[in-house]
């Protein structure tokens, strides 16, 4: 198949498999993903080092430690291949990411070259990328230039190819609950907790013609993004829009994919034809009601079933009407839905795998569908649903359809649903669970097709490749067995034709049924119709026809692999090949190779992430179909498809079956075809399919040539595949840069090449031995050699030389052309050097040759004639030879007859027992010519004195032929000169050693006798050697004349002890005797052990040591090794075993029976370490890491080692069953701070490996890695120096000695007993460790003869020794010495000894206020961590409970303006009006509501009043809506010295009131006015402009900013604002509180701290109250707390939900407590209990009532007010006190001195609380300045942007260019006016009770925002207060945000006047109507007519209003409102 063939039909796959990009999150079935071990982060299996992770639940994703993002480098790793460039980006997890396992990533690093094992396995790992936390998705863009992947909580844009980092973005964690609506829901509210939940992915498709990338995710109920694919950082469209493009939101837009990390998603992006846009097909899993995901809270809100059918095709045309996105694309009368029943969802478990398109199969249709695989899941114990396979079918309809019907809808979904079952293998072993598919188009021929001599290959067809899984059974090591098969698309289209035609036209039962559980169906059974379908309706169905079907018998396939654990499939058509590429769920990637009959013809495979599984959807690069992406658990992996260049030589490469794999023959290397140049060109490459044979290959027609041959050339025919080489360079190359020219002759099916042969002198060297040389020589074509073969040079001559003894044979036998030359005597290539050759075809038995004869042993020393027979000989009679007995010489040669010669007085020495020397005869004339002798004859000569000690030696040699005579005179043998007269006898036989001395009854042992004269031949001793009666049978291989003999004893009947007798003629009897006894084995120990083996047993007995052959079998087929044996024990090794149980052992004797019985040793599940702790070490080595597990028990010797880092192993000791420890070892190579490494661990001499399978039991064994479970992490050595970094330290003896030891920061994180400090030989005892710190004292006495003793402290093997301690004492010499000089001196001497002796106290006494100190910091540290641990969770169960839009108790706008207007109420009314209103209920009493004269809905004026008085007040309105008369008006007042500033600001509020319907025309008289300000202000100092509220303008612009803000305050800082105050109250609430004074324990200002350590305990007391909703509760107070303030507590805790102004009072309520079930009583503050000191009565609290812990109180309103008690706060100090009494000068006498002393020097102390209560509330203000200092896209605060834009705009008017001037101008203007109002008064906001104290800390955080705008820096010292202390390292930071914000606005696009106006017209919309404008005009005309003539005098000066006359329109008003008949009224 030629390449463009080959590449299309990869693409065809690939295309395929692209198309059907789909997630499934964690789904489609738990079981496609679990959490497997992971480089062990697995994994744990991941923590891995190769550490399981434990399996955990969905919602906390598995941990992972986060990894440092090195700048992104390449790295490929190949197996012996070096590292060759690909990335390996490890992007840092984002806030709030899941945690990765502790992953194998840092074991597994350095082993990468190890664990990939690249190119051995037919496939090769090009790149990867690794994720922090799980991947979930992963999907291409068209050309495959970018990857995306989505993970937990992330999404990361990879470069295709690369896999480097282009973008990343985080989508998770956020909070969120699975019964809650998506918060983008804008009617969604929610009663539920919403969690921390991390996102999985589920849905992740681009699509390519919008430009967008759809993201699904698990959160906020399945919400989809649309992200742009060019950069998925940024959304590219929003949706829901929100703002102004706000659209209808439904549910059902938002929850697309399914809500569950293990629930099921796939997605698939159609294209609809005729530019109707783009859909989206979804196919979710159900996790509503009644489904295993749901949350298990009783909760019956589904926000699923309604929202989220099954399958459903969305809209995605993202560019069109963004309501219509995500809705289900089709007319309004319809859902393009599938929806079970809710009835039915727990009989229809579905979990789907994947989504794609397919084109029919079958022509001419070809229409488009849309298939889903799925799985239907058992119900758990329903024997009657198994679960199956399903593919289900959607017709898409054609472009065609679309234009015709004009509307562009498709068909419902329903109408063409259609499933059928798949079902992989037979009936009764069926793999029934689809696991992943991969449709593809391939050549398939069916096993039954006609085979002839050489089928065509069939023609590719659209096929389905699926794995299955059996459901529930285990295969290999716990994996599922699983199985790929295969179906055809035409089958699958012809059954469903076949199914619609038996349900509607010709009913066949059993075939096919209605789906009767789906919402949308037509109806519960087929029926017959008289109608003719028509194609399109038997494909597709129709609207009238019954839907949606279901074909109950499934297509059925033969498994054609089967295999453990696979978990993805991808397929691709090569070469008319098929080729399977395979996940494993162990991270493994399969690649088989099919035949066109699916037979496996090869298989490879490659480890890609070990432990990891494979995700079910696999995809081939779009751009470079050679490569497959796939992703794993933690790692997204590009893998190259076949590693070609392993295979070197052609036979390899074709043999090797890989379909991708070719030979490229002009650059001879196996390789994929388009990477062999001209590739398409014929021949070029050689395929797989054209076998072995047609390896190109080259014959040399005559490869054997003569060194002699003249003017040589080589003719070579060329073999196999190869391209045409005419007209191409081509030369014959002999290597050595020796080239000859070639040319081509020959057709092109036969090409012959003609070479010329390299030139003689060229000829490389024969080697000496031989007489040939072979050349090598190749074919080289345009410089590359191609091909090669071998010829032979041969040189006749050299035989003779090489083969002298037989030179004529080898001449004649030679393989080349050789012939022998008799006259020369020598070998000859041409037979023109020779007359009298004889020829090749004579036989080589022609040769002259001597005659092979046995000759006689020669005495040495004795001369002797030889007679040699010739044969052939052809000599003349004169020929003269010689005989030749090599070295030693030769003798002369004489003929005695033609055909033998006899050798004369031939002598011979030796000084061996015998020598054999060879016989030649050679040519006298021709030196190294010899006759042939073509089988070597030799002569022994013998020495009869050498080798023989005794007479059995010496007379035995009678056999070899040597006559030899022994002398027992002289002890010798000497050689025998005369014939004996008798038969020589020797002495008896001598038996000096047996060994050994005992063996077993059963015989069997060898015994070995030693001695003299034991016989002089083997039949001398065969039957002549006995034990006593017994036989011992000899060895004759073991036998030695005379000297040894080894029998095998026979069996004895009975113990017994005799001698051992050899009888040969004459008996020897040995010394020892030898023992027959019976060995006892008694036990064994121990008795059990792991089955891993290594166990060292000790088997006890009796006579062990018996015998001379001991076996030990364990269960009849292993040995126990490492024997050692004694008398009483053998010891020996267990062997390992395959199974837990117990096996017989059996000790066997002389390999006899067993000598054991009913000894057993029972083999035990191997031990299991769990972990190991600490995970780190200093490089010296030495620390105890400590190992948990199990199973240790049986553990008898435990080794730790660290690969490649540590230098030795490590002993290791047990200590229990579940604990062993092991020293660290040193490192030697290792830099700290490096990858962890990994660490084996030895237990019984056997390397531990976890309890995991292998990649699998089928696997090749490269991929069987052992992988390390455990790491160890190496580090620096710790640093230690003394306090003050001296070397030497003095010190007295007899003193107590502290020494502080500073410690550099380490990463060790070593435990206080790790550390051990030495001085000299004594230990210091260790008092304090600290991360910088440890104290150490010794308290006995330092006494040394040395001076100085070293101070050292070691960490495991690291010692160091950080001083010298000096030992002082020689003071007194020197005292003396000094007398004798000078009593002058003695005195100084002793001054100083007495000032060194206070030095030494202070630096003791110093040290101890070190700890003391120290402890007082660890105090202050550990209250603030605990006060804001406790708030915390206060606050989020706070914050839990409040209800967003109804929790916070937001006062109505109304009540907000009148409060902020008018602080204090108006000038006019002297006291608020107060006006009753209802009551909430009949048991709660509420508070009186104020109420407002301006918010009264009437204006109360006497009727007879009313008529002229409208009708001035009308007048006065139109004359304040005149511009020019409104500012004369103000300008007027406010020169009028008697107009006070009050009166101005209630001016002011008044006319806001009075102009709230036309804010635009109000904001124009604030902008003139303010004009007239800056003028004023500029000319003398513009800074001090808007400081203060002193004109009329300036109050006006409070109120605008309050109108303008209440929005962007309610919505956007009011929660964070009312949660500070709720977290100020919690916060001063958590301790005690002078209910008095009012001061408390816990506050922000200094004035109201409690400078008192009152201990306050907690108690939770049982309330019952019937009111406020509730009936009981547990309420929190403190046990010093007043019985008002408890009241208070009850109320807060019962009332948080109303509204402060509906709370009764705490007057108003009883507190009774029961304290038995009889007694109860009234708990009041003061009563006749109330205790007294010092003449003030103390209030009563609940520890003077003694309450206890859980008592029950009950909270009733009062019948009648309690008059006898006012306010607590009001009460009389003199009188009374509660916690503690006033510090005032005239009670100060009365206190002791102690007591005062005390005051005057520790309250400071308690001045840290204040830090505690700001360190706890820190947040909270943070979050309240973030909110009001920042902008939101959605709400900029468009009032700000104007009015600043004024300010800047009024600056430059006026040359005004400091930019202080205008930070100071907005500054006042907003942050100052209105912030700091706001942020001291949030009764003016809130409906809540402001007490003293929190206002306190309000002023204070007020006072904290006013530095932060301020522009002057703070000038602080120690004497400055404490409220501008508190947050001065704060401020600065502050006031660059205050900074950025002023920036930000100045940055906004600027309004325009019509903008701005139509904001303040909707403002002035919103709020009509709430308030009475009437009584605001008369409040007006009342300062009008106070001031009536300096206004008319200002009308009648100013030009435009006397020109308008405006003096007289207001003297109507005046005459009007005074008429005297109102005079009575005027005062109303």
């Amino acid at each position: 198949m030629t390449g463009p063939r080959h590449r299309d039909a990869v693409s065809a796959g690939a295309g395929a498999g692209a198309g059907a990009g789909g997630g499934r999150g964690q789904g489609g079935g738990a079981a496609a993903r679990p959490a497997a071990p992971r480089r062990p982060p697995p994994r744990p299996p991941l923590p891995a080092g190769v550490a399981r992770r434990r399996a955990l639940p969905p919602q906390e994703a598995a941990p992972r430690p986060p990894l440092p993002r090195p700048a992104t480098g390449t790295c490929t790793v190949r197996r012996g291949g070096g590292m060759a460039p690909a990335p390996l980006p490890v992007p840092a997890p984002a806030a709030g990411a899941e945690p990765r396992p502790p992953a194998l990533l840092p074991l597994l690093l350095p082993l990468l070259p190890l664990l990939l094992p690249g190119r051995a396995a037919g496939l090769e790992v090009q790149r990867k990328f690794l994720s922090p936390t799980l991947t979930n998705n992963f999907a291409l863009d068209g050309p495959g230039s970018r990857v995306y992947l989505a993970a937990v909580n992330r999404l990361f844009q990879l470069s295709g190819g690369e896999l480097t980092l282009e973008a990343e973005a985080a989508v998770g964690p956020v909070l969120d609950s699975p019964l809650c609506h998506a918060p983008q829901l804008p009617q969604a509210s929610c009663e539920h907790p919403r969690v921390l939940t991390n996102n999985y992915n589920k849905i992740l498709q681009p699509d390519p013609e919008q430009g967008v990338l759809v993201v699904c995710g698990s959160i906020y109920q399945g919400l989809c993004q649309l992200r742009s694919m060019a950069n998925i950082s940024a959304v590219a469209v929003r949706f829901p829009p929100g703002g102004s493009d706000s659209v209808a939101v439904f549910p059902s837009m938002l929850n697309v994919a399914a809500n569950h990390p293990n629930a099921s998603t796939v997605g698939l992006v159609l294209r609809r034809g005729g530019g109707g846009g783009a859909r989206l097909l979804v196919a979710a899993t159900y996790t509503g009601f009644g489904s295993p995901f749901f949350p298990r809270n009783n909760s019956l809100e589904d926000h699923r079933f309604e929202n989220t059918p099954e399958i459903a095709i969305r809209a995605l045309n993202a560019r069109g009407d963004l309501a219509k996105l995500f809705t289900f694309d089709i007319n309004p009368s319809d859902d393009n839905i599938l929806k079970i029943k809710a009835g039915d969802k727990a009989r229809h478990k579905l979990s789907f795998v994947r989504a794609f398109l397919q084109h029919g199969a079958t022509p001419p249709a070809r229409r488009p569908y849309a298939y889903l695989a799925l799985n239907s899941e058992a119900n758990a114990g329903d024997k009657e649903s198994p679960a199956h396979s399903l593919l289900a079918r959607i017709c898409l309809g054609e472009p065609a359809e679309a234009t015709l019907n004009g509307s562009g809808e498709t068909k419902k979904l329903t109408e063409s649903y259609i499933q059928l079952g798949l079902r992989c293998g037979g009936a009764a072993d069926a793999f029934t669970r689809l696991v992943s598919v991969f449709p593809a188009r391939a050549a398939w021929r069916s096993p039954s097709a006609p085979h002839g001599p050489a089928p065509a290959p069939p023609p590719p067809e659209e096929l389905l490749f699926g794995v299955f899984e059996r459901a529930g059974a285990g295969g290999g090591r716990g994996r599922p067995q699983s199985a790929l098969c295969v179906f055809r698309f035409a089958e699958i289209e012809e059954t469903i034709r076949a199914a619609r035609n038996s349900c509607l036209v010709s009913p066949a039962a059993g075939m096919v049924t209605v789906l009767d559980s789906v919402v949308q169906g037509t109806g519960p059974a087929c029926e017959k119709r008289n109608i003719q379908l028509q194609p399109e309706q038997l494909d597709c169905g129709a609207a009238h026809l019954q839907h949606p079907l279901a074909i109950l018998n499934p297509v059925t396939a033969t498994p054609i692999f089967t295999y453990s654990g696979l978990t993805a499939v991808a397929v691709a058509s090569v070469h008319n090949y098929t080729v399977v590429f395979l996940g494993t769920a162990s991270g493994g990637l399969l690649k088989i190779n099919l035949d066109s009959t699916m037979k496996v013809i090869s298989r490879r495979s490659i480890s890609v992430a070990y432990g990891e599984p494979v995700h079910p959807i696999m995809q081939f690069d779009p751009s470079d179909s050679t490569y497959l992406y796939l992703m794993t658990s933690y790692q997204m992996t590009r893998v190259k498809v076949a590693a070609c260049s392993q295979y070197s030589t052609c036979a390899e490469c074709l043999a090797a079956a890989d379909a991708y794999c070719g030979w490229c023959t002009m650059e001879t290397r196996c390789s994929l075809q388009h990477e062999c140049t001209d590739f398409t060109g014929a021949n070029f490459w050689v395929s797989v399919s054209e076998g072995v044979q047609q390896c190109p290959s080259m014959t040399i027609l005559e490869p054997e040539i003569s060194i002699d041959k003249e003017n040589p050339a080589l003719i070579i025919q060329i073999n196999g595949t190869i391209p045409n080489l005419n007209g191409t360079d081509i030369s014959c190359d002999y290597g050595n840069n020796i080239r000859t020219v070639a040319r081509v002759a020959g057709d092109y099916v036969n090409q012959f090449i003609y070479c010329s042969l390299l030139p003689r002198e060229k000829y490389p060297a024969f080697p000496d031995d031989q007489d040939h040389v072979v050349v090598e020589t190749s074919l080289r074509v345009n410089n590359k050699n191609i091909i090669r073969a071998n010829f032979t040079i041969y040189d006749c001559k050299r035989i003779g030389n090489i083969y002298p003894t037989r030179a004529c044979t080898s001449c004649l036998s030679a393989r080349w052309k050789c012939h022998w030359c008799p006259s020369a005597y020598s070998c000859v290539s041409n037979r023109s050097q020779c007359e009298d050759a004889l020829r090749m075809e004579q036989k080589k038995i022609d040769c002259p040759q001597i005659v092979p004869a046995h000759l006689e042993p020669m005495p040495t020393g004795v001369s002797q004639s030889i007679m040699i027979s010739l044969a052939n000989a052809t000599f003349a009679k004169e020929t003269a030879l010689e005989c030749h007995f090599g070295a030693d010489g030769t003798f002369e040669a004489r003929w005695v007859n033609s055909s033998a010669v006899e050798c004369v007085h031939v002598l011979l020495h030796t000084s061996e027992k015998s020598h054999r020397f060879p016989v030649n005869l050679q040519l006298k004339d021709k030196p190294d010519r010899f006759i042939d002798s073509p089988e070597m004859m030799t002569v022994e000569v013998y020495n009869c004195a050498t080798g023989s000690a005794d007479c059995s030696q010496c007379l035995g040699r009678e056999d070899l032929g040597h006559r030899c005579l022994w002398s027992e005179s002289s002890s010798s043998c000497r050689l025998q000169t005369e014939p004996p007269q008798v038969a020589e006898a020797c002495p008896p036989p001598e038996i000096r050693k047996i060994e050994p001395l005992r063996g077993p009854l059963e015989g069997g042992t060898l015994l070995t006798i030693r001695g003299r004269n034991l016989g002089r031949r083997f039949s001398d001793i065969a039957g002549a050697v006995r034990v006593g009666a017994v036989r011992c049978a000899p060895l004759p291989h073991r036998y030695v004349v005379s000297e040894t003999v080894v029998c095998q004893t026979g069996e004895a009947a009975e113990a017994f002890s005799d001698v051992v007798t050899v009888n040969v003629s004459r008996e020897g009897r040995s010394r020892e005797r030898y023992s027959y006894v019976l060995p006892v084995v008694q036990s064994i120990a121990p008795l059990n052990g792991p089955k891993a083996g290594g166990t060292r047993v000790t088997i006890r007995g009796s006579r062990l040591d018996v015998g001379s052959e001991l076996r030990v079998l364990i269960n009849s087929s292993k040995q126990c090794t490492d024997l050692s044996r004694t008398d009483s024990s053998i010891t020996c090794t267990m062997p390992a075993a395959e199974l837990t149980t117990a096996v017989p052992v059996c000790v066997q004797f002389e390999n006899k029976s067993c000598a054991s019985h009913n000894i057993t040793f029972k083999y035990e599940k191997n031990p299991v370490i769990s972990d190991i702790n600490p995970k780190k070490s200093q490089i010296s080595g030495g620390r105890i890491i400590t190992l948990e597990g199990r199973g240790f028990g049986l553990v008898q010797n435990v080794s730790m080692a660290v690969r490649g880092i540590g230098r030795e192993h490590t002993r290791c000791k047990v200590h229990t069953d579940t604990a062993i420890t092991c020293p660290s070892p040193a490192a030697s190579n290792v830099t700290a701070g490096t990858k962890p490494a990994p660490v084996d661990f030895y237990l019984n001499g056997r390397l531990y490996a976890d309890e995991r399978s292998a990649l699998d039991e089928e696997v090749y064994p490269e991929e069987a890695l052992h992988v390390s479970k455990f790491s160890l992490g190496y580090y620096a050595d710790p640093q230690f120096s003394t306090a003050k970094k001296e070397k030497w330290i003095k010190h007295h003896p007899g003193e107590p000695l502290t020494l502080v030891i500073h410690k550099e920061p380490d990463s060790l994180g070593l435990e206080s007993n790790e550390y051990q400090v030495k001085i000299g030989l004594i230990s210091c005892e260790i008092q304090i460790v600290s991360d910088k710190v440890i104290h150490c004292s010794i308290n006995e006495s330092l006494s040394s003869s040395e001076r100085q003793l070293p101070v050292t402290i070691q960490v495991g093997k690291f010692n160091y020794t950080i001083a010298m301690l000096h030992l002082g004492g020689g003071e007194t010499a020197i005292i003396v010495s000094i007398v004798i000089c000078s009593i002058l001196l003695v005195l100084s001497v002793v001054a100083l000894f007495v000032f060194c002796t206070k030095s030494r106290r202070a630096e003791r006494y110093w040290q101890k206020t070190l700890l003391q100190m120290e402890e007082m910091e660890s105090q202050i540290r550990e209250e603030i961590r605990k006060g804001f641990a406790e708030l915390q969770t206060d606050m989020t169960d706070l914050t839990k409970e409040l209800n967003r839009s109804q929790g916070i108790p937001f006062l109505e706008y109304k009540h907000f303006v009148t409060r902020t207007f008018f602080p204090k109420c108006s000038s006019l009314y002297e006291e608020c009006y107060i006006l009753p209103s209802q009551q909430l209920s009949s048991q709660v009493g509420s508070q009186v509501q104020e109420t407002h004269p301006l918010l009264v809905g009437e204006w109360k004026v006497p009727e007879n009043c009313r008529p002229n008085m409208e009708e001035g007040i009308s007048l006065f309105s139109t004359l304040l809506n005149n511009k020019h008369f409104l500012i004369v008006f103000v300008h007027a007042l406010e020169q009028q010295k008697d107009f006070a500033v009050r009166d101005r600001c209630n001016l002011a509020s008044l006319l806001t009131i009075a102009l709230h319907g036309k804010l635009e025309y109000y904001t124009s008289i604030m902008k003139d006015l303010l004009v007239d300000l800056i003028d004023a202000s500029a000319s003398k100092n513009p800074k001090l402009m808007l400081r203060r509220t002193e004109s009329v303008v300036e109050k006006m612009l409070t109120n605008w900013m309050s109108i303008c803000m209440y929005s962007y305050l309610r919505e956007t800082v009011g929660e964070p604002f009312f949660l500070l105050i709720c977290a100020i109250k919690q916060q001063i609430n958590k301790g005690s509180i002078d209910a008095i004074t009012g001061k408390a324990r816990y506050t922000l200002n200094e004035e109201w701290l409690l400078r008192e350590n009152i201990e306050a305990k907690p108690r939770n007391l049982n309330v019952s109250f019937q009111g406020c909703g509730m009936d009981s509760l547990s309420v929190r107070a403190m046990d010093t707390d007043t019985l008002s303030q408890v009241k208070e507590k009850i109320l807060e805790a019962f009332c948080k939900n109303v509204p402060y102004s509906q709370w009764p009072r705490v007057e108003d309520v009883d507190l009774e407590w029961f304290a038995t079930s009889t007694d109860s009583y009234i708990l009041r503050d003061l009563d006749d209990t109330s205790v007294v000191e010092d003449g003030r009565k103390k209030l009563n609290t609940l520890a003077h009532y003694k309450i206890p812990e859980g008592a029950s109180l009950a909270m009733s309103l009062t019948d009648k007010k309690d008059t006898t008690l006012s306010r607590v706060k009001d009460l009389d100090t003199e009188k009374y006190f509660h916690l503690v009494l006033p510090t005032d000068e005239s009670v100060e006498h009365k206190k002791s001195h102690r007591q005062s002393h005390r005051k005057k020097v520790l309250p400071e102390i308690y001045l840290t609380r204040l830090l505690s209560t700001k360190g706890t509330l820190q947040k909270f203000l943070d979050d309240l300045f973030k909110a009001i200092l920042s902008i939101r896209d959605d709400k900029p605060p468009v009032a700000v942007k104007y009015f600043f834009d004024f300010l800047e705009e009024q600056a430059e008017k006026r040359g005004i260019t400091d930019p202080d001037t205008l930070h100071i101008w907005k500054t006042n203007s907003l942050p100052l006016r209105f912030w700091v109002n706001i942020l001291k008064n949030p009764q003016f906001v809130f409906d809540i009770d402001k007490t003293d104290h929190i206002d306190a800390c309000l002023s204070v955080i007020a006072q904290a925002f006013i530095d932060a705008c301020s522009l002057s820096d703070l000038q602080l010292g120690k004497d400055s207060p404490t409220n501008k202390l508190l947050y001065a390292k704060e401020i600065p930071e502050y006031r660059k945000i205050v900074q950025r914000y002023y920036k930000q606005i100045h940055d906004m696009p600027p309004l325009s006047e019509q903008e701005m106006n139509a904001h303040l017209a909707e403002e002035s919309r919103k709020y009509r109507n709430e308030f009475n404008t009437n009584v605001a005009m008369a409040e007006i005309y009342k300062y009008a007519k106070r001031y009536r003539s300096q206004i008319v005098a200002a009308l009648d000066t100013n030009p435009t209003t006397k020109r308008t006359q405006l003096q007289h329109k207001f003297e109507q008003v005046i005459a009007l409102m005074e008429d005297n008949i109102y005079e009575s009224c005027s005062e109303a």
